[in-house]
């Protein structure tokens, strides 16, 4: 590293810290303008937001949320979906070898957004759910809210056109669905390889992202 990239970075680094205190003064100003009251009031807020969030992350893990797990038969996919307001269910076939990798980024994905619940359920063992919701490429990912099924991912083709996806890239088009707490920008998607896309997905306005249909109506196996 030379000279100039080293004055470079620090000065990068004061002016950071700079905005950051800022930031922080005007915070302390602003609890300084408080009275005893205001501040009683705001604690207690707080303390409530708190123990309901405890409370629905309570809720949350009795129904099974922070663990991926399979179901065994199409009338439990039924239940899950009646129970929870959003479910990720990944439908699969033994013999595919891609469902596998699915599964390694749900299972992560599972234990990060327990808002949402993630199960697998065999292809094979549904024909009447593959039927009615024309799930015809393998794997598919059926996302559900509120007992609806909103939204499709079939195969690999909004992860960027490839086995090696990242689990932040499925993250990432399972928040375009809204059907987990998405932090990031849905706008631009965190594709590994821009080039490898084979999809429209590609700095979308939000809104168009969230409202797009799929079409599962393809041979690919």
């Amino acid at each position: 590293m030379t000279a100039n990239e080293s004055v470079e970075i620090f000065s990068k680094v004061l002016q950071t810290t700079s905005i950051i205190e800022e930031q922080l003064d005007a915070e302390l100003q602003k609890l300084d303008c408080m009275d005893e009251g205001e501040l009683g009031l705001l604690k207690q807020r707080r303390l409530e937001a708190l123990k309901k969030a405890q409370l629905q992350k309570q809720e949350w893990l009795s129904k099974g949320h922070g663990e991926y797990m399979e179901i065994p038969s199409e009338r439990d996919f039924f239940q899950q979906v009646k129970e929870s307001k959003n479910v990720v269910c990944h439908f699969y076939r033994d013999t595919t070898f891609r469902c596998l990798i699915l599964d390694k980024h749900l299972a992560t994905l599972a234990k990060k957004h327990i808002e949402t619940k993630f199960i697998k359920l065999n292809a094979e063992k549904a024909p009447f759910l593959c039927e009615r919701l024309r799930i015809k490429v393998i794997p598919t990912l059926a996302l559900v809210k509120d007992g609806k099924t909103q939204d499709y991912v079939v195969g690999f083709t909004d992860l960027g056109n490839t086995d090696d996806f990242t689990t932040e890239t499925l993250e990432w088009r399972l928040g375009c669905a809204d059907i987990i707490n998405y932090s990031g920008n849905l706008v631009d998607p965190p594709f590994q390889n821009q080039k490898k896309l084979g999809t429209s997905f590609t700095k979308l306005d939000k809104k168009t992202i969230r409202g797009k249909t799929y079409d599962s109506d393809s041979d690919e196996d």
